[in-house]
C-alpha cells in the first residue's frame, strides 16, 4: 500500500467525485479509477459506493480514511523533519487542551521564533487522551495536558502556575451575584461535567464534599460545547478558567469555586524519540522559559 495511492484515495473521498479528484491530483480520470480499483483489490474490500454522479465511502472505506489520514500525516511530518533535521527550521507540532497554560506556550513560541524565524508552530486542540494518542503515534512533538494523565513513558516540564477551576453560569442565574460558588449552592442545579473520566473524578470529589446529591445532565469534552449547554439550558458547567478565556459576560459568567479547586498542567514529550533540531531546541528553551513564568 503506497503513500501515493493513499493520497489518491483521500482525494477521492474528499471530492466524492472521480473527475474532480483527478483534476486536483493532476492525473487522468482513468488513471485514478484504475488506482482505486487496485487498492480495493489489494485490501479485499469495497471502499466506495459508486453512484451516477457521486461516490461515497463504505464502512470499510471510512476505516481506511481514518488510518490513511494518520499515515499520510506522519509521512509528511517525517519527510519535513528529515529535510531540516540538522537545521533550526520547520514546523513544531503541539497538541494542547483548552488550558491557561497555553498563554505560556504562545509566549515561549513567540520568543523562540524571534531568534529562529524559519520555525513555525502547528497547534492541535483536543482532550488529553487524544493528545496522548497522537504523541504515541508521533503525529505531534509536544503535548500539553492537565493531570491526571498517563505520563510514565514521557519526560515532562511541570508548570508552576496551576489550572484554576471555575463554574460557568448563564447571565440570569441567581448564583451570578455571588463572589464564589460552593458545592452546596449547586444542589438544585443541573450540572455539565467534563467528558474526560479521570478529570471528572476530581470535580465529583469536590461536589461530594457537601454530602448532598447533585444532578449531572450533560458531559462535554470541549468547553465551547459546555458553554452552549449552559446558555441553552441554564445548567452549570465545570471547566478550567483558561479553557474559555474570552467570555461575553452579557451571556455567560464564570465564578470561582469555594473552596478553590486547582489541578496541574504539564508539557510532555516522549522519551528516547528522535526529533528534528528545531523541536529539541524549543523543548530546551521551554524548560528555562517555564521556570521563569
Amino acid at each position: 500500500m503506497e503513500i501515493r495511492v493513499l493520497r489518491y484515495f483521500l482525494a477521492a473521498a474528499k471530492e466524492e467525485n472521480i473527475t474532480r479528484a483527478a483534476e486536483t491530483l493532476h492525473i487522468t480520470q482513468p488513471t485514478l479509477s484504475r488506482q482505486l480499483a487496485l487498492l480495493e483489490e489489494e485490501t479485499g474490500v469495497t471502499l466506495f459506493q459508486r453512484g451516477a454522479r457521486k461516490i461515497t465511502l463504505t464502512s470499510e472505506g471510512l476505516l481506511l480514511k481514518s488510518r490513511a489520514e494518520e499515515i499520510v500525516s506522519l509521512a509528511d511530518k517525517t519527510m519535513e523533519e528529515l529535510s531540516v533535521y540538522d537545521e533550526v527550521e520547520g514546523t513544531i507540532r503541539i497538541g494542547t487542551g483548552g488550558l491557561h497554560a497555553n498563554h505560556i506556550l504562545f509566549a515561549a513560541a513567540e520568543r523562540f521564533r524571534a531568534e529562529n524565524p524559519k520555525v513555525n508552530f502547528s497547534f492541535f486542540t483536543s482532550s488529553a487522551d487524544v493528545i496522548r494518542e497522537r504523541l504515541d503515534k508521533g503525529l505531534i512533538d509536544i503535548g500539553v495536558m492537565m493531570e491526571p494523565a498517563r505520563l510514565s513513558d514521557c519526560e515532562v516540564i511541570r508548570l508552576k502556575e496551576k489550572e484554576k477551576w471555575v463554574v460557568l453560569l448563564r447571565f440570569d442565574d441567581p448564583l451570578c451575584s455571588r463572589e464564589s460558588v460552593s458545592c452546596e449552592d449547586l444542589q438544585s442545579h443541573e450540572i455539565v461535567m467534563p467528558g474526560r473520566e479521570n478529570v471528572r473524578g476530581i470535580v465529583s470529589e469536590w461536589l461530594n464534599a457537601s454530602k448532598h446529591p447533585y444532578t449531572v445532565s450533560y458531559y462535554s469534552t470541549l468547553s465551547t460545547t459546555a458553554a452552549e449547554a449552559v446558555y441553552t439550558t441554564g445548567a452549570a458547567a465545570f471547566m478550567v478558567d483558561g479553557s474559555l478565556p474570552f467570555t461575553d459576560e452579557t451571556k455567560l459568567v464564570k465564578k470561582e469555586l469555594n473552596p478553590p479547586l486547582e489541578t496541574e498542567a504539564v508539557i510532555a514529550f516522549r522519551k528516547y524519540r528522535p526529533m528534528m533540531k528545531a523541536a529539541e531546541q524549543f523543548i530546551a528553551f521551554l524548560r528555562c522559559f517555564a521556570c521563569r513564568e
